[in-house]
Order: C-alpha cells, then sequence, then structure tokens
C-alpha cells in the first residue's frame, strides 16, 4: 500500500490509499476556499452523562447533489471536487462540515472508489483490503492526536439510512470522550471480568459459535454471527477469533481473510429483499456498518468487532425508532435472531 498525504486549498488533510507504489496522487486543489472556521460545541446532558455535539453548520452542507456535482468524485474537465486528483483507489479528508473539529475532536470521509454508481459490495478482494488499511491507517493516526479517546468508524448506506452523498463512502470520528455505547459495554464488561474472571466478548463469541444456529458464516480466523439480543431485524457481528483492542493489532492473515468474510456478507443482505414495490429484482438494502475499537482508558476489556445492521425488516418495510426505542432506549425487534441468521444462511453466493 502506498500512502499520499496532501492538503487541499482550506488546510484540511486529504490522504490517498494506492495499491501500486508507483501511482502519483499529488495534484492540487485548485478551489479558492476560504479555511473552515466552523466549531462545534460539546455539551453535557447533565441527567445522563451524555455528551451531545452542537453542530448548527451543518444545515448548510451538501445534500443529494445530482451526479455531475458530486463532491467524492474525482476532479476533471475543468470540474473541481473534494478529490483534486483526476482518479483515485481510496481516498480519505477531513470532513468540511464536520460534527466534531478542533478541541472537540476529527471527523475525515473515507472514499472507497471513484466510480460513483459502485458501493462497497461492488469492490474487489484486494480493493476492500485496501479500505481496510486505510482504516487501520487512520486509526492509528488519529488515536495519536491530543485528546482523542476512541476512533469509530462506519459507514451508513441507502437514502432510508439519511445519506445525503449517493457515491459510496464512510466517515470516521475521532471522539474526545467515550460515547455513550462504549461506556455501557466497559461497565458490563468489567463486572463480568469480576463475576467469572473471563472476558465478555470472548465469551459472546464462544457461545455464538456454540450456538450454531445464530452463525451466519465462519472462516479460519473471523465469524460472523446474529447476536443473541439482535436489537435491529437483520443484525450480524464480525468477530476475529483471536481477541485485539483494535485494527493496529490484526495479523496479516487476519487481514486477508476480512475481505472475502464481508464482501460476502453485504452481497448476501443485498439479496435478502427480491423485489420491492412490484420489481423483481434485488434491492440495495440500507445498512449502518460500525467497528468496535477499545478506547484509550478504561477499554481494555473490550474487544474489536464490526456491528452490520439494516432498519429494513421487510420487503417494504422499515423499522423506525419510535417511542419504545428514541424515547427509551427500549429496543423491540419483529425478527426472531435465529430466523435472521437462517435467512442469511439462505442466500448465501
Amino acid at each position: 500500500m502506498k500512502k499520499t498525504t496532501t492538503t487541499l486549498a482550506d488546510g484540511r488533510e486529504l490522504n490517498y490509499y494506492d495499491l501500486d507504489d508507483s501511482t502519483d496522487r499529488k495534484a492540487f486543489d485548485q478551489r479558492p476556499l476560504e479555511p473552515v472556521q466552523t466549531r462545534p460545541e460539546l455539551r453535557l446532558d447533565v441527567a445522563t452523562g451524555d455528551r451531545v455535539a452542537i453542530a448548527s453548520h451543518r444545515q448548510g452542507r451538501t445534500h443529494h447533489p445530482p451526479t455531475d456535482a458530486c463532491p467524492l468524485c474525482p476532479s476533471r474537465g475543468g470540474r473541481h471536487s473534494e478529490i483534486p486528483a483526476a482518479d483515485y483507489e481510496v481516498a480519505v479528508f477531513e470532513n468540511r462540515f464536520p460534527s466534531l473539529a478542533g478541541s472537540t475532536g476529527r471527523c475525515e470521509v473515507v472514499c472507497y472508489t471513484s466510480d460513483h454508481s459502485a458501493s462497497f459490495t461492488d469492490l474487489a478482494d484486494n480493493r476492500a483490503r485496501l479500505v481496510l488499511d486505510g482504516w487501520t491507517d487512520r486509526t492509528e493516526c488519529l488515536s495519536s492526536l491530543p485528546g482523542i479517546e476512541q476512533v469509530y468508524c462506519f459507514e451508513n448506506r441507502g437514502a432510508e439510512i439519511g445519506v445525503t452523498l449517493a457515491h459510496p463512502h464512510g466517515q470516521i470520528y475521532a471522539f474526545p470522550f467515550m460515547p455513550p455505547r462504549t461506556v455501557k459495554m466497559v461497565a458490563v464488561a468489567d463486572a463480568h471480568r469480576a463475576a467469572t474472571g473471563r472476558n465478555l466478548f470472548e465469551d459472546l463469541l464462544a457461545e455464538a459459535r456454540g450456538a450454531t444456529s445464530r452463525v451466519v458464516m465462519a472462516g479460519r480466523h473471523w465469524t460472523a454471527f446474529v447476536p443473541f439480543a439482535a436489537r435491529w431485524p437483520y443484525e450480524v457481528h464480525v468477530y476475529p477469533h483471536r481477541r485485539v483492542l483494535d485494527l493496529t493489532y490484526l495479523s496479516e492473515a487476519e487481514r486477508a481473510e476480512f475481505p472475502g468474510i464481508y464482501l460476502e456478507l453485504l452481497r448476501r443482505f443485498d439479496r435478502l429483499f427480491h423485489h420491492l414495490r412490484g420489481v423483481s429484482v434485488p434491492v440495495p438494502t440500507p445498512y449502518i456498518s460500525a467497528w468496535h475499537q477499545a478506547s484509550k482508558t478504561g477499554g481494555q476489556e473490550l474487544a474489536l468487532h464490526l456491528e452490520l445492521f439494516t432498519p429494513r425488516r421487510s420487503t417494504d418495510k422499515l423499522k423506525f425508532l419510535a417511542g419504545a426505542e428514541s424515547g427509551m432506549e427500549a429496543f423491540v425487534n419483529d425478527v426472531v435472531p435465529e430466523a435472521a441468521a437462517q435467512r442469511l444462511r439462505e442466500v448465501a453466493s
């Protein structure tokens, strides 16, 4: 992998990742941009202890632009985008409309491919591995920044999720605090260690692999399974068999196997619903894909794992976070986890 680091016209950092070490990605950003002045604010919800980012400038961010104005496509034919190069394989840059910035953290955009009409599912194994290497590099770099507590790599796909740019991409948030879900997992993992002397996540993986009815697929180094108490209609967790804290600890063998596992899983998600509104062809499934990594403090009991889930519960129905979920964080799932796992096994390639 070759990494090329440059800056955009307003001073934001841009990193290209390429398979070929001879690739030249030193194009200059020709846009007349002023430096980003936005400074999101973190406020404490004293009733829960949660931190909330106030980022009003995001009201003006780019929203569903036409394809010929996509800011994530390469700069070609006199049209200048966020990517100055005329082509790229993987590009990662600081978000111009960040939820976190400066002392409140950092937000980056990860472009998986220059092909606007593609998706992560369309990547070849070596290109998916390049994205994994990019995630790993950004985890290492962002973790080293002063004040950063946890690095979170994720993807939102589909208008149903709220995606505002159609180009295949994900994001990385570098939090200056431990997010609420991590706080909960740390507390439960610490209590589990105190009660049993064992690691919670190692036990979860062992239990899932033993309860084969919830295993979706497995390799030599990774297992994908539906959790016992899945919150979403189709929710799959992907664990390496060897517990590690974050992406930087993965071995070469683990990195080599992951793309095949992940791409097959995404393709199965896209085959879950064969038709929609009378169209008898596979419909891209909206999803959120989220890497959970250990935080700097209080996270030694955590384990790197990926959580992939969709709000689609049937061909023409979505699960909305209504009163119980949004108001009380009490999830109700309409799909039995074992049935979801069976369906995901049935749509294997």
